[in-house]
């Protein structure tokens, strides 16, 4: 005979069954509190240390377990998916435009650049060059990526952050060298054609060159360098362009997602951690540049390598770049050939 559950339950199982929700409510007041960060290809290595540091000190702090999640894929595919659904608590994505598409739709609030300092950029990076041991090919500088047969590695900036900082500081280098639009053109041109393979994060573009074996120089991050050298054991070496392009990755609340979920002060709290002396340690033993006075370095008594640097600013600023260089029908669709030479 089917079971039929009463009717009314009795007092005893009324208040057996409050006592077991109220049990419920505190064991869940009481839990981890859960942040997901949605990053770009080549962060997950630091943010799995910042996570580890934070979670011990905010809940020394406060009382709270933290649970931290990490998300990584190109840039500007992170900003879609958040912006497509994707729970980010915070994004600390590769560069503006990827943040700003993710505030123009409504989820975080417009003021966000003012929120901390150095327009909510922690860390900052440059442009430089991966080649084999030994540097066969003999490269130093710009111009030597375009001479003989060489062949060159670097992310589609169409897809990732990456990948348009490569792009810009290509173009950057001639403009700040005293060159013309035009020869800017011709030699980012040059750049692609000999680009093999345009793999759509810098994770994977490292892999492409490091593992491999496809091309003679990789166009990435200092962080990533220092990452895909010390992997390989010896058979790769970073080399320092005169001049390159600033790298200044951004960071943001998702104040939508956070009022939603009650996790505002924590994930408030965690991008704050990026700039206090033991984030901002941390975030320098990953080979990123810290911002202010006297930054860390990754190696006590050890001085960051000396470059110069030029800001977006000088390929015409963010907003006008990317509908420039990035959009459809822009100066990329128009130079690269898939394929390459």
């Amino acid at each position: 005979m089917p079971f039929s559950p009463p009717a009314v339950l009795s007092r005893r199982s009324l208040a057996a069954l409050v006592v077991a929700l109220a049990a419920s409510a505190a064991a869940a007041a009481d839990g981890p509190i859960t942040l997901l960060n949605v990053s770009y290809d080549p962060t997950r290595e630091l943010y799995r240390e910042i996570n580890d540091a934070f979670a011990k000190k905010y809940q020394a702090e406060h009382g709270r377990a933290v649970a931290i999640k990490q998300s990584h894929a190109a840039s500007g595919s992170q900003a879609r998916a958040v912006i497509d659904g994707l729970d980010a608590d915070v994004v600390t994505l590769a560069v503006w435009p990827d943040v700003e598409a993710v505030a123009k739709s409504g989820l975080v609030r417009s003021d966000w650049q003012h929120r901390y300092d150095n327009q909510s950029v922690p860390y900052h990076s440059v442009v430089v060059f991966v080649v084999r041991k030994g540097n066969p090919k003999g490269i130093k500088d710009w111009a030597d990526l375009v001479k003989g047969d060489v062949s060159i590695i670097t992310p589609n900036p169409k897809t990732s952050g990456n990948g348009k900082y490569s792009f810009l500081a290509a173009w950057g280098s001639v403009l700040t060298n005293g060159g013309s639009e035009e020869d800017a053109q011709r030699f980012v041109t040059e750049i692609y054609k000999r680009t093999p393979v345009l793999d759509t994060g810098a994770r994977a573009a490292t892999a492409t060159f490091s593992q491999k074996g496809l091309g003679d120089v990789h166009l990435t991050f200092e962080s990533e360098a220092h990452l895909e050298v010390n992997e390989a054991g010896g058979d790769l070496e970073i080399v320092y362009p005169k001049k390159s392009i600033r790298v200044d990755p951004p960071v943001a609340v998702v104040d939508q997602n956070v009022d939603k979920k009650g996790t505002r002060h924590v994930a408030e709290a965690y991008l704050g951690f990026l700039y206090s002396p033991e984030g901002r340690a941390i975030i320098a033993k990953h080979h990123y540049r810290p911002w202010g006075d006297s930054p860390p370095t990754p190696t006590a008594g050890e001085a960051w390598p000396a470059i110069d640097t030029f800001t977006i600013d000088a390929v015409g600023g963010w907003p006008a770049a990317t509908k420039k260089f990035f959009g459809e029908g822009g100066v990329f669709d128009a130079i690269y050939q898939p394929g390459g030479r």
